[in-house]
């Protein structure tokens, strides 16, 4: 088979923008060189795209960021690149990146693309509409409710005694269109209460408070369109309260990783089916990584659908496949060859 041309997404607007840059690293140098010929394609972080050129350059010279670029409608060099793309890899994580957005866009286009559609990125990225799609297809998720900024700023106190009769503490507040732990808060009073909205609407209008759950995390990885398999679980053990953005992304990080999870083997089945009935649920195809509580060693509790995951030497997508049998460069091929596969299906409706 000929090589063909693959453009790999990376930067764009969300509080994720470096993370985007490190997985975009990771997924160009694993590339099959046999296989794909690759192209970097950059957003900045105000949504200005930089030209292939611009983009290869600043990754030589080991940007962490993208600060300028071209307006989108007047960035005809990038548009050119990505149109003569046989498929796309969207590394973008968060809004205007993993919300359906960009999938949107290159729907329009006609673009193959790796992963998720527009609705279930779309449902994706919003915590609160996610876990009321689990909680109508029976699946169980951690107790929550759903504040707006603007019924905090109104009525504070009453937002404190809706937290307070809802879920009591400790609970954590996060921002329901967000990802990496970005906005996150522990909340063990109401003391903390503020502070935890205020973390939160810094990125959204909308704040999803979930019920603390004592319990060990365990996540699943997730492959395929018609027919997706999961890989076996694997379990993370944070080095803090929660495993937040540091805990994900510092090189001194301590929190640790058990693959296999240490759980017994009736709940690592139960976690595995669970994660493609979400996986479905959503509506997913290509790829995905599925998270959960586990509450002493055989409550399962669904957390959340990543759709566009981590893909840094240290993410779970990749080293849950790998423990699974899938090494790094076959997964990402499998994944570009389901995007295709996914557009030629479509095509012939």
């Amino acid at each position: 088979m000929s090589k063909q041309h693959v453009v790999v997404l990376m930067g764009g607007k969300s509080g994720e923008h470096e993370v985007s840059l490190v997985s975009a690293r990771s997924v160009i140098a694993a590339l099959d060189p046999e296989r794909w010929d690759v192209t970097p394609l950059g957003i900045a972080r105000d949504g200005a795209w930089l030209t292939a050129d611009e983009t290869a350059a600043a990754l030589d010279v080991g940007a962490t960021s993208f600060e300028q670029g071209t307006p989108l409608l007047s960035a005809h060099s990038s548009m050119e690149t990505l149109a003569s793309a046989d498929v796309v890899f969207p590394l973008i994580h968060g809004t205007f990146g993993e919300d359906g957005t960009l999938q949107g866009f290159l729907e329009m286009a006609g673009l193959p693309y790796a992963g998720a559609g527009v609705a279930a990125s779309a449902i994706g990225m919003d915590k609160a509409v996610m876990k009321a799609l689990f909680r109508d297809a029976g699946v169980p998720v951690t107790p929550y409710v759903v504040v707006r900024s603007w019924e905090f700023e109104a009525d504070p106190a009453q937002c404190h005694r809706f937290v307070e009769e809802s879920l009591g503490y400790p609970c954590f507040a996060k921002p329901a269109n967000g990802g990496s732990s970005v906005g996150v808060s522990k909340v063990e009073s109401r003391e903390d209460l503020d502070g935890a909205f205020a973390a939160a609407f810094a990125y959204d209008d909308k704040a999803v408070i979930e019920e603390a759950v004592a319990g060990q995390e365990v996540e699943v990885s997730v492959l395929g369109n018609e027919f997706p398999e999961p890989s076996i679980p694997g379990e993370i053990a944070p080095d803090r309260d929660f495993y937040d953005y540091e805990s994900k992304y510092d090189s001194g990080s301590t929190s640790e990783l058990y693959i296999p999870a240490r759980i017994d083997d009736d709940t690592a089945e139960r976690v595995r089916m669970m994660a493609v009935r979400m996986f479905q649920a959503m509506g997913c195809e290509g790829y995905a990584r599925v998270d959960f509580f586990v509450r002493d060693g055989q409550e399962v509790l669904a957390n959340e659908v990543n759709t566009i995951p981590g893909f840094t030497s240290i993410s779970m997508y990749p080293k849950l496949w790998e423990a699974t049998g899938i090494g790094y460069s076959d997964l990402l091929t499998h994944i570009l060859e389901l995007a295709l596969a996914r557009h030629e299906r479509e095509a012939r409706r």
